[in-house]
């Protein structure tokens, strides 16, 4: 399915598989790039990990703005893509949960040097919000479910409360070396268990 070019009512035309792929492989090395050294990394340091040139960057993304809200999005749909996989693919539905609360986490990292970037666009930064949770919490939200079906978890735990929860812990992680999110993330989840 095509987007409509800009107005024109025309459909633009999709990428070729390849410019979709180097996409991905840019957007993969500045999502990692950004977990390790924060959303103001050097554009140079991105560039490196993904074995492009600086203009390649630029090209595809003119400002760091673009360039974040990119990953970000990338981010989102990595996160909405792995839910079901985990889930078919980990030893129980619990252990799915945890997996992809682990890849939420790593996600949360880039997102909290989001605003810094987008001070001055406040609707923008409020969109990009609004489809976090529409692609984030139905998946959660069926993790959960699954857990909860097959008696691994509580039965009363919301998505929403668990999304937020695990968002909490991550505040302030990037900034001191001497707390770790992610161990208290999987205390969290750990936590959820119904004792036995």
């Amino acid at each position: 399915m095509n987007d409509i070019d800009g107005g024109t009512g025309r459909a633009a035309p999709r990428k070729r598989a390849d410019a979709r792929r180097n996409e991905r492989t840019l957007l993969d090395a500045a999502a990692a790039v950004f977990v390790t050294s924060g959303v103001e990394a050097p554009i140079r340091d991105i560039a490196a990990r993904a074995g492009v040139g600086v203009a390649t960057i630029y090209r595809h993304f003119p400002t760091r703005a673009d360039l974040i809200i990119a990953v970000y999005r990338h981010q989102i749909e990595a996160c909405v893509e792995a839910g079901p996989v985990l889930l078919e693919s980990s030893p129980s539905p619990h252990a799915a949960l945890g997996r992809w609360i682990n890849l939420f986490v790593d996600f949360l990292v880039t997102k909290h040097g989001l605003a810094a970037v987008l001070q001055s666009d406040e609707a923008g930064f409020h969109q990009l919000h609004a489809y976090f949770l529409d692609r984030l919490l139905p998946v959660c939200a069926r993790l959960v479910a699954a857990a909860a079906a097959a008696g691994e978890i509580r039965q009363d735990l919301e998505a929403y409360e668990l999304m937020r929860g695990v968002g909490n812990l991550c505040i302030g992680a990037e900034s001191d070396p001497r707390y770790d999110a992610r161990r208290l993330v999987g205390l969290l989840i750990d936590g959820l268990r119904v004792p036995r």
